[in-house]
This record gives structure tokens, C-alpha cells and sequence, in this order.
């Protein structure tokens, strides 16, 4: 069913890279990757979602950012949005990604803010936000 998953948020170096990162390691035989609205193309993950993910024995070394195209679009199967407003460009990008496109958050309703340029604690609580986020996704995602 939503067997192609892509994680979504500006610019792919910290939350989507996170947050694909914690899905791919709780759905193993998925296809989780990431992209971003913005993306600071080519970029690694931000240093701090390093270190908070490799608190959690999972690494994002190899991270490297990559530009939402209408492409990734049309492959997934379900993408994964950090704030209400990435929908739009999502949709902007390639409409035919309609009725795919949810929140993280979206069964808690909630958005997760971007942490970039922001102290540790604004990455911490991110990554609380994006657990949060995987318990209610994960019993819709597992079946």
C-alpha cells in the first residue's frame, strides 16, 4: 500500500532527513527517503540531527540534501510533510501529488517547526514532535 514513502520539509537537512531516518529504522521493508522544498542541494544533514540521531545508534553521515522534483512527486506513494503550508508547495511542485500529501503531525494536528539555525534544544524538541508524529503514524503504516 504506501510501500515508497517521502519525507518532506524545506531544506532536507534536518527534519525530513530525521524524520525518514526514524521511519526507515521502525518500517525496514519501506522505502523511506527524503527531500526538500528548498533544499540546500547537496548539503550534508545539519550537524546537530547528526548527533541527536547518533544518540539513537542511527547515522545520518551519508545525508545528503536533494531538491523536491515532480519526479519524487509521482513515485511516492505517501509523503510526509513537516507544516501545513509544505502541502501547498508540494502541490505547487507537481499536482498530482494531491490526496498523498499529509503532515507528520497531521493525526495529532500539529505542525513541526524547522529548528535550523537554532539552538540544540529547538532540535530536541523536533525530534520529540517527529516521535510523536511516527507513534500515530506507524499502526496506519504497518499493515
Amino acid at each position: 500500500m504506501f510501500d515508497n514513502i517521502l519525507v518532506v520539509c524545506v531544506g532536507n537537512i534536518c527534519r525530513s532527513p530525521m524524520g525518514a531516518a526514524l521511519l526507515q529504522q521502525a518500517l525496514p521493508t519501506k522505502s523511506v527517503s527524503s527531500a526538500g522544498i528548498g533544499a540546500l542541494a547537496d548539503h550534508p544533514a545539519d550537524p546537530m540531527s547528526v548527533d541527536l540521531l547518533a544518540e539513537r545508534g542511527i547515522d545520518l553521515s551519508a545525508h545528503r540534501a536533494r531538491q523536491l522534483t515532480p519526479t519524487l512527486v509521482r513515485s511516492a506513494d505517501l509523503i510526509l510533510v513537516m507544516e501545513s503550508g509544505h502541502k501547498k508547495a508540494v502541490d505547487r511542485i507537481d499536482p498530482s501529488g494531491r490526496g498523498k500529501v499529509y503532515r507528520w503531525g497531521e493525526w495529532g494536528g500539529f505542525d513541526i517547526p524547522d529548528p535550523y539555525q537554532r539552538p540544540r534544544e529547538a532540535f530536541e524538541e523536533a525530534l520529540v514532535l517527529l516521535d510523536r508524529g511516527l507513534a500515530d503514524w506507524l499502526p496506519k503504516l504497518e499493515g
